[in-house]
């Protein structure tokens, strides 16, 4: 995968990621609707029954992908987040709406949606290859290496995260995190438990994290079962509430 345009930072580059995987998504329930012969393309009904969100039309894919050259192109993107939160509630405050900053560089900003328009995420095939998580994992572990130390603070990486929940053996439950970064223990901690023959309604997963940008990153890339609270202070939680509960701090945090 090539690498992301420079001078975007993580959550520029991941938020675009999450909106294309919807759109993509949104885009495979409308060709399917089209095979059934279903008339009113524009029904929401048909998309929302399928756990599909519901994108309007100002921010699908294609018109982001139009306007990519355009110097308005940061508020087309920020008006199609705005658009899609309030379409969808249960995404109300996750989405980043920050992209019509002067300081963000709009002909990279261009290049990025030219850039991730070319990778398919929410098709069927895409989603049984897990195309998108595969997508942040490659830019988070990009990031973080660039970062250093600090890159600990929303990226563990992979060898960590593995070692960590094969000690757990989180089979089934309720999992805890209670610093979750970008939320890499969840992914994980699922995969554990399908691998041993369970089910993803086995596990819920439960999660706080502090940071608001990396809180942003974790929420787009929640799966099911996933609750992930915004803390300003990590507190102690009520141990018995949870079965399983795991953690990793990297060296460049304190915590209270």
């Amino acid at each position: 995968m090539p690498p992301a345009p420079e001078c975007l930072p993580l959550h520029v580059v991941l938020g675009l990621i999450f909106l294309k995987y919807i759109s993509d998504a949104f885009e495979t329930k409308r060709q399917n609707i089209v095979k059934e012969g279903v008339d009113n393309l524009e029904d929401r009904d048909c998309y929302t029954m399928e756990n599909v969100f519901w994108v309007p039309k100002n921010a699908r894919w294609e018109v982001l992908q139009a306007n990519s050259k355009q110097i308005t192109i940061g508020k087309i993107i920020d008006d199609a987040m705005i658009s899609i939160e309030k379409e969808n509630p249960t995404l109300k405050g996750v989405l980043l709406k920050d992209y019509a900053r002067p300081a963000l560089d709009k002909q990279r900003l261009g290049e990025l949606i030219d850039l991730i328009g070319s990778i398919p995420l929410g098709d069927k095939e895409s989603q049984s290859k897990d195309i998108l998580g595969r997508a942040y994992e490659y830019f988070l572990s990009q990031f973080a290496s660039a970062e250093g130390k600090k890159g600990g603070q929303f990226y563990t990486p992979r060898c960590v995260v593995r070692v960590l929940v094969e000690m757990l053996s989180p089979y089934k439950g309720r999992v805890f995190d209670p610093c979750c970064g970008s939320g890499g223990m969840f992914v994980q901690s699922e995969k554990f438990a399908e691998a041993h023959g369970g089910r993803l309604g086995d596990i819920s997963i439960y999660g706080q994290e502090s940071n608001p940008t990396t809180w942003r990153l974790a929420n787009e890339i929640r799966i099911a079962g996933q609750e992930i609270t915004r803390k300003e202070k990590r507190k102690e939680v009520e141990r018995s509430s949870y079965e399983s509960r795991i953690a990793y701090s990297p060296g460049c945090l304190s915590i209270e």
